[in-house]
């Protein structure tokens, strides 16, 4: 799936609801899959963010404890296509309360081979391209109440030099810094946009609305993930605990803008 932008300057290409590249002016700002760093180049983490390993594999909800794997069991569902027209995608997966989903990881990489939840959701994911922007959007519709958290989890190329540095209005973060923080990912809290400056190419702008935080996460020289979040998850109290969650008004909206520069 293919959307060029009205100037023909950008072009994007969609793979079953993922987005795998994004190109201004023949610059490609996506991580590639097959490249060192991370399998994917983006996906969503949802109904949590963050490990549970440490607790066994189990989320507390209001309506009882349940399985859940690393960021969520929404990854674990395809996309259906909902609409496409010149200049966006849209997409939908659907669950259904209580069913349970085998677990990707398991046996590799977890001991927990069925994961669940206790609400049924609609999630949606939009893709439209402007000429100066591409804009991605989220409509989780579940009843009113559901405790949730919400990230999206795009991995953006690097030069491979180490010299990019991620900016906000109180602090400037070199890439060895965040492969430092290691597997608990940085925090950047309390903002709505953070910017990549690189040494050359164009820079880019992430700006958000509906999100809270970001993460940034990478091992790796030639890739950064740039996340915004609803909370950041690794508080060092209590796993996953109640003030991580939001509530759900029964259809939430949430956005993220990618603005070269």
């Amino acid at each position: 799936m293919i959307l060029i932008s009205e100037d023909k300057n950008s072009i994007v290409k969609i793979d079953k609801g993922e987005l795998v590249s994004y190109k201004k002016n023949g610059e490609e700002f996506m991580h590639q899959k097959g490249n060192p760093g991370w399998r994917n180049s983006d996906t969503e983490m949802f109904p949590i963010i963050g490990p549970t390993e440490a607790n066994n594999f189990i989320v507390s909800t209001p309506k009882g404890n349940y399985n859940q794997d690393q960021h969520g069991l929404l990854r674990e569902l395809d996309y259906t296509i909902l609409h496409q027209d010149d200049t966006s995608f849209a997409f939908k997966k659907k669950y259904a309360a209580y069913t349970a989903i085998v677990n990707s990881k398991y046996p590799d990489k977890s001991t927990v081979r069925l994961v669940s939840w206790p609400y049924s959701f609609s999630f949606q994911k939009k893709i439209e391209l402007k000429n100066e922007a591409l804009k991605i959007s989220f409509e989780i519709r579940t009843e009113k109440g559901m405790p949730f958290m919400l990230g999206y989890h795009p991995a953006f190329m690097l030069q491979g030099n180490l010299d990019e540095i991620v900016t906000t209005k109180k602090e400037k973060i070199s890439i060895p810094s965040i492969i430092n923080g290691g597997n608990t990912a940085y925090p950047i809290l309390n903002t709505d946009e953070v910017k990549l400056i690189k040494k050359s190419g164009y820079n880019l702008s992430i700006k958000t609305k509906g999100f809270n935080d970001f993460m940034l996460w990478t091992e790796v020289s030639n890739m950064l993930c740039i996340e915004p979040i609803t909370a950041y998850p690794y508080t060092g109290y209590e796993l996953l605990s109640k003030e991580l969650f939001n509530t759900s008004n029964g259809v939430d909206i949430f956005e993220v803008q990618i603005t070269p520069f």
